[in-house]
C-alpha cells in the first residue's frame, strides 16, 4: 500500500472513530512505518480526533447536566445544543474532507513536479539538480 492510501485511510479512520484511529494508526503504521509524511499524516489526525471528541463530550455533558431537570428537552437549551452539535458533525465533514482532499492535491502537485524535472533532465543530459536549476534561472 504506498503512502497516498495510508494517510487517507488513517484520516478516514479517524474521522470514523477513535477506537478505529487508535488500532489502525497507532498499531498498524505508526511503529512500522518511517516515512515522515505518513507520521505528519498521523500527527494531524491525533490532533483533529482529540479535538472533535473533546467537542463532542462536552456536548454530551451539557445534555446529560440539561436532562436532570423535567423540561429541558422542550427549552430553547436543548433545541441550541442540539443546532451546535450538527454544526460541530458538518465541521467535521468539511474538516476531514479538506485534508483528504489536500492530500490528494499534494501527491498530484509532487507529481508533477517530478515528471517535469526528469523530462528536463533527459533533455539536457544533465543531473536533475541542475535541470531545475537552470529552470529557476530562465524563469527569473
Amino acid at each position: 500500500m504506498n503512502n497516498l492510501w495510508k494517510k487517507i485511510f488513517i484520516l478516514l479512520s479517524a474521522y470514523l472513530s477513535a477506537i478505529a484511529f487508535a488500532v489502525i494508526g497507532g498499531v498498524v503504521w505508526y511503529k512500522n512505518n518511517e516515512d515522515e509524511e505518513v507520521k505528519k499524516t498521523l500527527k494531524l489526525a491525533l490532533i483533529l480526533t482529540l479535538i472533535f471528541t473533546g467537542i463532542s463530550a462536552l456536548l454530551g455533558l451539557y445534555n446529560y447536566i440539561g436532562g436532570f431537570w423535567s423540561h429541558y428537552y422542550s427549552t430553547l437549551a436543548y433545541e441550541i445544543n442540539s443546532y451546535i452539535g450538527s454544526l460541530v458533525n458538518i465541521a467535521k465533514i468539511i474538516t476531514f474532507a479538506f485534508y483528504i482532499i489536500k492530500i490528494f492535491y499534494d501527491q498530484s502537485k509532487r507529481k508533477g513536479a517530478v515528471v517535469a524535472n526528469s523530462s528536463s533532465a533527459q533533455n539536457a543530459d544533465v543531473p536533475v539538480e541542475e535541470a531545475s536549476r537552470k529552470e529557476t534561472n530562465k524563469s527569473e
